[in-house]
Protein backbone atom coordinates (compact mmCIF):
# COMPACT_ATOMS: atom_id res chain seq x y z
CA UNK A 1 0.00 0.00 0.00
CA UNK A 2 1.65 3.29 -1.33
CA UNK A 3 1.75 6.48 1.09
CA UNK A 4 0.08 9.72 0.51
CA UNK A 5 3.22 12.12 -0.41
CA UNK A 6 2.13 14.36 1.81
CA UNK A 7 2.10 12.35 4.46
CA UNK A 8 5.42 10.59 3.73
CA UNK A 9 7.08 13.87 4.86
CA UNK A 10 5.08 13.70 8.75
CA UNK A 11 7.25 13.87 11.30
CA UNK A 12 6.83 11.77 14.16
CA UNK A 13 6.92 13.27 17.87
CA UNK A 14 4.41 10.02 19.13
CA UNK A 15 3.50 6.97 19.87
CA UNK A 16 -0.03 7.88 19.24
CA UNK A 17 0.69 8.77 15.48
CA UNK A 18 2.05 5.00 14.65
CA UNK A 19 -1.12 3.49 16.14
CA UNK A 20 -3.41 5.77 14.38
CA UNK A 21 -1.35 5.05 11.15
CA UNK A 22 -2.20 1.48 11.69
CA UNK A 23 -5.74 1.82 12.57
CA UNK A 24 -6.44 3.97 9.28
CA UNK A 25 -5.95 0.58 7.72
CA UNK A 26 -9.53 -0.23 8.78
CA UNK A 27 -12.38 -1.15 5.71
CA UNK A 28 -15.80 -1.71 5.50
CA UNK A 29 -16.28 -4.98 4.17
CA UNK A 30 -17.58 -4.08 0.77
CA UNK A 31 -13.34 -2.45 0.31
CA UNK A 32 -11.79 -5.75 1.73
CA UNK A 33 -9.50 -6.40 -1.26
CA UNK A 34 -7.11 -9.56 -1.47
CA UNK A 35 -3.46 -9.21 -2.14
CA UNK A 36 -1.20 -11.71 -3.49
CA UNK A 37 2.05 -11.79 -3.16
CA UNK A 38 4.70 -14.83 -4.58
CA UNK A 39 8.37 -14.90 -5.30
CA UNK A 40 10.06 -17.50 -7.43
CA UNK A 41 13.70 -19.03 -8.35
CA UNK A 42 15.39 -17.71 -11.41
CA UNK A 43 17.39 -20.35 -13.16
CA UNK A 44 19.63 -20.45 -16.36
CA UNK A 45 18.04 -23.37 -18.60
CA UNK A 46 21.02 -24.71 -19.46
CA UNK A 47 23.29 -25.52 -16.33
CA UNK A 48 20.22 -24.48 -13.76
CA UNK A 49 22.70 -21.63 -11.91
CA UNK A 50 20.67 -18.58 -10.89
CA UNK A 51 21.13 -15.66 -12.67
CA UNK A 52 22.97 -12.74 -12.03
CA UNK A 53 21.86 -9.41 -12.33
CA UNK A 54 24.20 -8.03 -15.38
CA UNK A 55 24.73 -9.87 -18.24
CA UNK A 56 22.59 -10.53 -21.67
CA UNK A 57 21.18 -13.08 -19.57
CA UNK A 58 20.54 -11.74 -16.34
CA UNK A 59 18.02 -10.21 -14.23
CA UNK A 60 18.51 -6.44 -15.56
CA UNK A 61 17.71 -7.87 -18.86
CA UNK A 62 14.71 -9.73 -17.93
CA UNK A 63 13.53 -6.41 -16.32
CA UNK A 64 14.01 -3.95 -18.78
CA UNK A 65 12.13 -6.76 -21.67
CA UNK A 66 9.28 -7.13 -19.45
CA UNK A 67 9.05 -3.29 -19.13
CA UNK A 68 9.48 -2.45 -22.57
CA UNK A 69 7.12 -5.06 -23.94
CA UNK A 70 4.17 -5.03 -21.65
CA UNK A 71 4.31 -1.23 -20.40
CA UNK A 72 5.47 -1.47 -17.00
CA UNK A 73 7.42 1.27 -15.37
CA UNK A 74 10.99 0.92 -14.47
CA UNK A 75 11.87 1.78 -10.70
CA UNK A 76 16.08 2.39 -9.68
CA UNK A 77 18.11 3.13 -7.59
CA UNK A 78 20.23 5.66 -8.77
CA UNK A 79 20.46 4.32 -12.61
CA UNK A 80 20.20 0.82 -11.65
CA UNK A 81 16.28 -0.84 -12.50
CA UNK A 82 15.10 -2.70 -9.21
CA UNK A 83 11.75 -2.67 -9.51
CA UNK A 84 8.61 -2.56 -11.45
CA UNK A 85 5.33 -1.15 -11.34
CA UNK A 86 1.63 -1.01 -13.47
CA UNK A 87 -1.04 0.15 -11.71
CA UNK A 88 -1.23 -1.18 -8.40
CA UNK A 89 0.71 -4.07 -9.02
CA UNK A 90 5.23 -4.59 -8.56
CA UNK A 91 7.68 -6.86 -9.73
CA UNK A 92 10.42 -6.83 -7.26
CA UNK A 93 13.72 -8.39 -6.35
CA UNK A 94 14.38 -10.51 -3.54
CA UNK A 95 18.22 -9.96 -2.51
CA UNK A 96 19.41 -13.19 -4.57
CA UNK A 97 16.77 -12.15 -7.79
CA UNK A 98 14.05 -14.41 -6.55
CA UNK A 99 11.27 -12.44 -8.39
CA UNK A 100 8.30 -11.55 -6.82
CA UNK A 101 4.86 -10.48 -7.64
CA UNK A 102 3.36 -7.96 -5.65
CA UNK A 103 0.01 -8.07 -6.56
CA UNK A 104 -3.04 -5.47 -6.90
CA UNK A 105 -5.84 -5.35 -4.53
CA UNK A 106 -8.64 -7.75 -6.19
CA UNK A 107 -11.87 -8.47 -5.58
CA UNK A 108 -12.31 -12.29 -5.67
CA UNK A 109 -9.90 -15.05 -6.12
CA UNK A 110 -11.00 -15.80 -9.49
CA UNK A 111 -9.37 -12.49 -10.76
CA UNK A 112 -6.19 -13.05 -8.59
CA UNK A 113 -5.49 -16.42 -10.39
CA UNK A 114 -5.95 -14.63 -13.68
CA UNK A 115 -3.47 -11.97 -12.60
CA UNK A 116 -0.97 -14.49 -11.40
CA UNK A 117 -1.45 -16.56 -14.65
CA UNK A 118 -0.65 -13.29 -16.66
CA UNK A 119 2.36 -12.43 -14.79
CA UNK A 120 3.56 -15.98 -15.23
CA UNK A 121 3.20 -15.29 -19.16
CA UNK A 122 4.52 -12.40 -19.29
CA UNK A 123 7.72 -13.48 -17.35
CA UNK A 124 7.80 -16.57 -19.37
CA UNK A 125 7.96 -14.52 -22.52
CA UNK A 126 10.47 -12.38 -22.31
CA UNK A 127 12.50 -15.57 -19.94
CA UNK A 128 12.55 -18.10 -22.71
CA UNK A 129 14.76 -15.81 -25.33
CA UNK A 130 16.77 -14.99 -22.76
CA UNK A 131 17.46 -18.80 -21.62
CA UNK A 132 16.24 -18.58 -18.09
CA UNK A 133 12.93 -20.34 -16.52
CA UNK A 134 11.57 -19.66 -13.11
CA UNK A 135 10.61 -22.53 -10.03
CA UNK A 136 8.38 -22.56 -7.39
CA UNK A 137 9.70 -23.58 -4.17
CA UNK A 138 10.49 -22.68 -0.62
CA UNK A 139 13.76 -23.26 -0.80
CA UNK A 140 16.40 -23.25 -3.75
CA UNK A 141 17.34 -27.25 -4.10
CA UNK A 142 20.52 -27.10 -5.60
CA UNK A 143 23.09 -24.57 -4.97
CA UNK A 144 25.01 -23.54 -2.42
CA UNK A 145 24.82 -20.52 -0.55
CA UNK A 146 27.80 -18.31 -1.72
CA UNK A 147 26.93 -19.52 -5.18
CA UNK A 148 24.22 -17.33 -4.80
CA UNK A 149 24.22 -13.76 -6.90
CA UNK A 150 23.66 -10.75 -4.76
CA UNK A 151 21.02 -8.13 -6.31
CA UNK A 152 22.53 -4.25 -5.95
CA UNK A 153 20.09 -3.06 -3.59
CA UNK A 154 20.92 -1.13 -1.03
CA UNK A 155 18.58 -2.65 1.63
CA UNK A 156 20.59 -5.85 1.24
CA UNK A 157 24.05 -4.63 1.31
CA UNK A 158 22.80 -3.57 5.21
CA UNK A 159 20.60 -6.70 5.92
CA UNK A 160 23.67 -9.08 4.55
CA UNK A 161 26.06 -7.05 6.96
CA UNK A 162 23.76 -7.40 9.84
CA UNK A 163 22.42 -11.06 9.28
CA UNK A 164 25.17 -13.23 10.41
CA UNK A 165 25.02 -11.12 14.19
CA UNK A 166 22.07 -12.40 15.03
CA UNK A 167 21.64 -15.64 13.42
CA UNK A 168 23.01 -18.99 11.38
CA UNK A 169 20.76 -18.66 8.90
CA UNK A 170 19.78 -15.41 8.09
CA UNK A 171 21.84 -15.18 4.82
CA UNK A 172 20.23 -18.16 3.72
CA UNK A 173 16.68 -16.62 4.22
CA UNK A 174 17.80 -14.13 2.17
CA UNK A 175 19.63 -15.63 -0.68
CA UNK A 176 17.56 -19.28 -0.64
CA UNK A 177 14.04 -18.97 0.33
CA UNK A 178 10.62 -18.06 -1.31
CA UNK A 179 7.00 -17.74 -0.01
CA UNK A 180 3.62 -17.26 -1.18
CA UNK A 181 1.57 -14.72 0.88
CA UNK A 182 -1.80 -12.91 0.99
CA UNK A 183 -3.05 -9.39 2.18
CA UNK A 184 -6.03 -9.25 3.80
CA UNK A 185 -8.08 -6.19 5.23
CA UNK A 186 -9.57 -5.70 8.29
CA UNK A 187 -12.68 -3.81 9.42
CA UNK A 188 -11.85 -2.80 13.10
CA UNK A 189 -9.23 -3.14 15.87
CA UNK A 190 -11.93 -5.99 16.87
CA UNK A 191 -11.85 -6.93 13.85
CA UNK A 192 -8.08 -7.34 13.14
CA UNK A 193 -7.47 -8.57 17.19
CA UNK A 194 -10.09 -11.90 15.89
CA UNK A 195 -8.01 -12.52 12.27
CA UNK A 196 -4.91 -11.97 13.46
CA UNK A 197 -5.26 -14.46 16.77
CA UNK A 198 -7.22 -16.93 14.55
CA UNK A 199 -4.50 -16.90 11.81
CA UNK A 200 -1.62 -16.89 13.72
CA UNK A 201 -2.39 -20.47 15.84
CA UNK A 202 -3.27 -21.93 11.84
CA UNK A 203 -0.23 -20.25 10.69
CA UNK A 204 1.37 -23.97 11.39
CA UNK A 205 -1.35 -25.33 9.31
CA UNK A 206 -0.65 -23.67 6.55
CA UNK A 207 3.13 -24.52 6.76
CA UNK A 208 1.98 -27.96 6.53
CA UNK A 209 -0.22 -28.07 3.58
CA UNK A 210 2.40 -26.19 1.08
CA UNK A 211 5.45 -27.85 2.94
CA UNK A 212 7.66 -27.72 -0.22
CA UNK A 213 11.39 -27.40 0.67
CA UNK A 214 12.67 -30.43 1.25
CA UNK A 215 16.12 -30.12 -0.23
CA UNK A 216 19.55 -28.34 0.46
CA UNK A 217 22.23 -28.59 -2.18
CA UNK A 218 20.87 -30.97 -3.83
CA UNK A 219 19.88 -33.79 -1.08
CA UNK A 220 17.30 -34.01 1.18
CA UNK A 221 17.86 -31.98 4.64
CA UNK A 222 15.79 -33.54 6.85
CA UNK A 223 12.81 -31.51 6.92
CA UNK A 224 9.43 -31.13 4.87
CA UNK A 225 9.61 -27.11 5.00
CA UNK A 226 13.34 -26.18 5.53
CA UNK A 227 12.16 -22.19 4.66
CA UNK A 228 9.92 -23.06 7.39
CA UNK A 229 12.50 -23.97 9.71
CA UNK A 230 15.19 -21.00 8.44
CA UNK A 231 13.09 -18.76 10.25
CA UNK A 232 13.91 -20.29 13.61
CA UNK A 233 17.69 -19.25 13.44
CA UNK A 234 17.49 -16.06 11.38
CA UNK A 235 16.42 -12.89 13.83
CA UNK A 236 15.07 -14.01 17.37
CA UNK A 237 13.75 -9.64 17.29
CA UNK A 238 11.78 -9.72 14.48
CA UNK A 239 10.15 -13.32 14.40
CA UNK A 240 8.52 -15.93 15.79
CA UNK A 241 4.50 -16.51 16.80
CA UNK A 242 4.10 -13.16 19.14
CA UNK A 243 2.47 -14.51 22.44
CA UNK A 244 1.50 -11.46 23.36
CA UNK A 245 -1.34 -11.75 20.56
CA UNK A 246 -3.46 -13.82 22.31
CA UNK A 247 -3.62 -11.74 25.79
CA UNK A 248 -6.24 -10.32 27.14
CA UNK A 249 -5.94 -6.16 25.78
CA UNK A 250 -3.76 -6.89 22.56
CA UNK A 251 -4.63 -4.06 19.96
CA UNK A 252 -2.78 -1.95 17.92
CA UNK A 253 -0.86 -0.07 20.59
CA UNK A 254 0.70 -3.59 21.89
CA UNK A 255 1.54 -4.33 18.30
CA UNK A 256 3.03 -1.10 17.88
CA UNK A 257 4.50 -1.48 21.13
CA UNK A 258 6.20 -4.73 19.72
CA UNK A 259 7.67 -3.14 16.24
CA UNK A 260 9.12 -0.11 18.32
CA UNK A 261 11.20 -2.85 20.28
CA UNK A 262 12.26 -4.34 16.67
CA UNK A 263 15.61 -2.95 16.05
CA UNK A 264 16.27 -0.97 12.93
CA UNK A 265 18.09 -1.93 9.62
CA UNK A 266 17.64 1.87 7.76
CA UNK A 267 16.36 4.83 6.97
CA UNK A 268 16.17 5.70 3.38
CA UNK A 269 17.48 9.46 3.11
CA UNK A 270 17.46 11.77 -0.18
CA UNK A 271 18.13 8.59 -2.35
CA UNK A 272 20.08 6.41 -0.35
CA UNK A 273 19.94 3.58 2.29
CA UNK A 274 21.59 4.75 5.47
CA UNK A 275 22.82 2.22 7.52
CA UNK A 276 21.11 2.28 10.91
CA UNK A 277 21.20 -1.64 11.97
CA UNK A 278 20.53 -2.60 15.35
CA UNK A 279 19.32 1.23 16.33
CA UNK A 280 16.50 1.64 18.28
CA UNK A 281 13.59 3.62 16.24
CA UNK A 282 12.06 5.20 19.79
CA UNK A 283 15.19 7.07 19.49
CA UNK A 284 15.18 8.38 16.06
CA UNK A 285 11.55 9.73 16.58
CA UNK A 286 13.83 12.48 18.88
CA UNK A 287 16.68 12.57 16.61
CA UNK A 288 18.78 11.50 19.07
CA UNK A 289 20.74 9.02 16.52
CA UNK A 290 24.48 9.42 15.99
CA UNK A 291 24.73 8.28 12.68
CA UNK A 292 21.58 11.11 11.78
CA UNK A 293 21.78 13.70 14.19
CA UNK A 294 19.12 16.00 14.88
CA UNK A 295 17.02 14.31 12.31
CA UNK A 296 13.62 13.01 13.10
CA UNK A 297 11.79 9.92 11.86
CA UNK A 298 9.36 10.55 9.26
CA UNK A 299 5.94 8.33 8.49
CA UNK A 300 8.01 6.77 6.00
CA UNK A 301 10.22 5.42 8.20
CA UNK A 302 7.86 4.47 10.55
CA UNK A 303 5.87 2.42 7.10
CA UNK A 304 9.60 0.78 5.91
CA UNK A 305 10.49 0.00 9.68
CA UNK A 306 6.98 -1.90 9.28
CA UNK A 307 8.45 -3.71 6.68
CA UNK A 308 11.27 -5.23 8.75
CA UNK A 309 9.63 -7.51 11.00
CA UNK A 310 9.17 -10.92 10.23
CA UNK A 311 6.43 -12.49 12.79
CA UNK A 312 4.05 -15.24 10.92
CA UNK A 313 1.71 -12.78 10.66
CA UNK A 314 2.27 -9.28 10.32
CA UNK A 315 0.36 -6.65 10.63
CA UNK A 316 0.77 -3.83 8.58
CA UNK A 317 -2.29 -1.30 7.67
CA UNK A 318 -3.34 -5.38 6.49
CA UNK A 319 -2.30 -8.47 7.94
CA UNK A 320 -0.41 -10.67 6.12
CA UNK A 321 -0.45 -14.63 5.86
CA UNK A 322 3.69 -15.70 5.65
CA UNK A 323 3.44 -19.25 6.63
CA UNK A 324 3.44 -21.08 3.21
CA UNK A 325 6.34 -22.27 0.49
CA UNK A 326 6.45 -20.97 -2.69
CA UNK A 327 5.13 -23.36 -5.18
CA UNK A 328 3.50 -24.13 -8.36
CA UNK A 329 0.79 -21.77 -10.13
CA UNK A 330 -2.53 -23.01 -8.27
CA UNK A 331 -0.86 -23.18 -4.89
CA UNK A 332 -0.12 -19.53 -5.82
CA UNK A 333 -3.90 -19.17 -6.37
CA UNK A 334 -5.13 -21.96 -3.02
CA UNK A 335 -2.90 -19.66 -0.10
CA UNK A 336 -4.99 -16.94 -0.62
CA UNK A 337 -8.54 -19.10 -1.10
CA UNK A 338 -7.83 -20.26 2.26
CA UNK A 339 -7.25 -17.59 3.77
CA UNK A 340 -10.01 -15.60 2.45
CA UNK A 341 -12.53 -18.28 2.91
CA UNK A 342 -11.29 -18.84 6.53
CA UNK A 343 -11.21 -14.72 7.62
CA UNK A 344 -13.44 -12.88 5.54
CA UNK A 345 -16.71 -15.14 6.31
CA UNK A 346 -17.92 -14.69 9.72
CA UNK A 347 -19.64 -17.93 10.20
CA UNK A 348 -15.88 -19.25 8.59
CA UNK A 349 -13.81 -17.32 11.02
CA UNK A 350 -16.08 -17.92 14.39
CA UNK A 351 -15.21 -21.85 13.08
CA UNK A 352 -11.80 -21.41 12.46
CA UNK A 353 -11.66 -19.25 16.07
CA UNK A 354 -13.07 -22.62 18.03
CA UNK A 355 -11.10 -25.10 16.04
CA UNK A 356 -7.82 -23.11 18.00
CA UNK A 357 -9.16 -21.05 20.64
CA UNK A 358 -8.09 -23.77 23.30
CA UNK A 359 -4.83 -24.11 21.74
CA UNK A 360 -1.99 -23.63 25.02
CA UNK A 361 0.87 -21.81 24.45
CA UNK A 362 2.83 -24.75 24.12
CA UNK A 363 0.79 -26.36 21.54
CA UNK A 364 1.08 -23.80 19.54
CA UNK A 365 4.77 -23.82 19.65
CA UNK A 366 4.73 -27.51 19.13
CA UNK A 367 3.02 -27.08 16.18
CA UNK A 368 5.40 -24.01 14.80
CA UNK A 369 8.35 -26.21 15.83
CA UNK A 370 7.22 -29.56 14.78
CA UNK A 371 5.30 -28.64 11.46
CA UNK A 372 8.81 -27.74 9.49
CA UNK A 373 10.18 -31.25 9.55
CA UNK A 374 7.03 -33.49 9.81
CA UNK A 375 4.28 -31.90 8.21
CA UNK A 376 0.81 -33.22 7.83
CA UNK A 377 2.19 -36.33 10.20
CA UNK A 378 3.25 -34.11 13.41
CA UNK A 379 0.90 -35.77 16.05
CA UNK A 380 -1.18 -33.24 17.80
CA UNK A 381 -3.47 -34.55 21.22
CA UNK A 382 -5.42 -37.58 19.87
CA UNK A 383 -4.52 -37.32 16.31
CA UNK A 384 -2.40 -35.56 13.87
CA UNK A 385 -1.55 -32.02 12.13
CA UNK A 386 -3.95 -34.00 9.05
CA UNK A 387 -6.80 -33.83 11.19
CA UNK A 388 -6.45 -30.18 11.43
CA UNK A 389 -5.90 -28.98 8.08
CA UNK A 390 -8.72 -31.16 6.66
CA UNK A 391 -11.04 -29.28 9.41
CA UNK A 392 -9.07 -25.96 8.46
CA UNK A 393 -9.47 -27.04 4.25
CA UNK A 394 -13.23 -27.82 4.84
CA UNK A 395 -13.92 -24.55 6.96
CA UNK A 396 -12.37 -22.19 4.41
CA UNK A 397 -14.09 -23.86 1.80
CA UNK A 398 -17.71 -23.17 2.99
CA UNK A 399 -16.60 -19.81 3.40
CA UNK A 400 -16.16 -19.37 0.26
CA UNK A 401 -19.01 -20.84 -0.94
CA UNK A 402 -20.74 -18.45 0.93
CA UNK A 403 -19.12 -15.43 -0.33
CA UNK A 404 -20.20 -16.76 -3.25
CA UNK A 405 -18.31 -15.00 -6.15
CA UNK A 406 -18.78 -16.90 -9.10
CA UNK A 407 -16.65 -16.61 -12.44
CA UNK A 408 -18.17 -17.11 -15.67
CA UNK A 409 -18.55 -20.13 -15.76
CA UNK A 410 -20.73 -20.28 -12.22
CA UNK A 411 -18.23 -21.58 -10.30
CA UNK A 412 -17.45 -20.45 -6.77
CA UNK A 413 -14.33 -19.73 -5.31
CA UNK A 414 -13.68 -22.64 -3.66
CA UNK A 415 -12.37 -24.71 -6.72
CA UNK A 416 -8.97 -22.89 -5.80
CA UNK A 417 -8.86 -25.36 -2.90
CA UNK A 418 -8.50 -28.42 -4.75
CA UNK A 419 -5.01 -28.39 -4.98
CA UNK A 420 -5.22 -28.26 -0.82
CA UNK A 421 -7.83 -31.12 -0.68
CA UNK A 422 -5.77 -33.53 -2.46
CA UNK A 423 -2.94 -32.78 -0.55
CA UNK A 424 -5.28 -33.48 2.51
CA UNK A 425 -6.57 -36.86 0.61
CA UNK A 426 -3.47 -38.28 -0.02
CA UNK A 427 -1.99 -37.20 3.36
CA UNK A 428 1.12 -36.36 1.00
CA UNK A 429 2.69 -32.70 1.12
CA UNK A 430 4.06 -31.62 -2.05
CA UNK A 431 7.88 -31.93 -0.25
CA UNK A 432 6.88 -35.87 0.47
CA UNK A 433 6.08 -36.32 -3.41
CA UNK A 434 9.10 -34.33 -4.60
CA UNK A 435 11.33 -36.85 -2.26
CA UNK A 436 9.50 -39.85 -3.38
CA UNK A 437 10.57 -38.78 -7.04
CA UNK A 438 14.15 -37.84 -5.62
CA UNK A 439 14.37 -41.40 -4.25
CA UNK A 440 12.63 -43.35 -6.93
CA UNK A 441 12.26 -42.15 -10.98
CA UNK A 442 14.95 -38.99 -10.53
CA UNK A 443 17.67 -41.08 -9.33
CA UNK A 444 18.88 -39.31 -6.30
CA UNK A 445 19.08 -36.17 -8.40
CA UNK A 446 17.21 -32.75 -7.47
CA UNK A 447 18.01 -31.54 -11.43
CA UNK A 448 14.50 -32.66 -12.57
CA UNK A 449 12.98 -30.49 -10.38
CA UNK A 450 14.02 -27.55 -12.38
CA UNK A 451 12.39 -29.40 -15.47
CA UNK A 452 9.71 -31.02 -14.29
CA UNK A 453 8.42 -28.09 -11.75
CA UNK A 454 9.11 -24.94 -13.50
CA UNK A 455 5.81 -22.15 -14.34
Amino acid sequence: MSIPSAVKSTPLHGRQQLIDYVAAGEKPREAWRIGTEHEKFGFRTDDLRPPTFEGDRGIRALLEGIAARYGWDIAREGDTPVALTRGMANITLEPAGQLELSGAPLETIHQTCCEVNSHLEEVRSIADGLGLGFLGMGFQPKWRRDEMPWMPKGRYKIMREYMPKVGSLGLDMMTRTCTVQVNLDFGSEADMVRKFRTSLALQPIATALFADSPFTEGKPNGYLSYRSHVWTDTDADRTGMLDFVFEDGFGYERYVDYILDVPMYFSYQNGHYIDLAGKDFKRFMTGSLDELPGTHATMKDWADHLTTAFPEVRLKQYLEMRGADGGPWNRLCALPALWVGLLYDDEALCAAWDLVKDFTREERHALRDGVPKYGLKLPFRNGTVLDLARETVQIAAQGLKRRNRLNRNGADESIFLEPLIEIVEANQTPAERKLELFHGEWKGSVDPVFKEFAY
